[in-house]
């Protein structure tokens, strides 16, 4: 499969996998950014794609930047419908007690296309058994 993308910025970075076998494309920042502990800040990456027609674009961390500096995305997953073309953006959020600064060309996200289920919600009188049932935050115990 081919998923289309345009460069908005002729420095922007096409999305790519590292290794053949990675789920995920890098996303790269488009211009440096210092993000003050406690905070936040929208990245551009200078791209816009074409999420194929039943897919979804799921914007997710990097594992590396959440474990050597507390940085995530706020809305970790980002989603992109199949009918956005703009930029993508990246949130990130500091959780760290430092100061974090990423350069242009810095990985910041990856980028994962899924496929994603045509169906339809039906209201019902009630749900059938499960073995779980209601039991939510916590019920399984440590």
């Amino acid at each position: 499969m081919e998923i289309s993308f345009l460069r908005l910025d002729s420095r922007a970075i096409a999305p790519r996998r590292m290794n053949p076998d990675d789920a995920g494309f890098d996303l790269h920042a488009l211009e440096p950014v210092a993000i003050p502990a406690g905070q936040r800040a929208s990245v551009g990456t200078g791209i816009a794609v074409a999420v194929p027609d039943g897919h979804a674009g799921l914007v997710l961390p990097r594992s590396g930047h959440a474990a050597r500096h507390g940085v995530t995305l706020t809305n970790a997953p980002g989603l992109i419908d199949a009918g956005y073309r703009g930029e993508i953006r990246v949130l990130l959020i500091n959780h760290g007690h430092d100061a974090v600064f990423f350069e242009a060309g810095d990985r910041i996200a990856q980028l994962l296309i899924t496929a994603v289920p045509e169906f339809d919600f039906v209201e019902v009188a009630s749900l059938p058994e499960s073995g779980r049932g209601g039991g939510g935050f916590g019920s399984t115990g440590r």
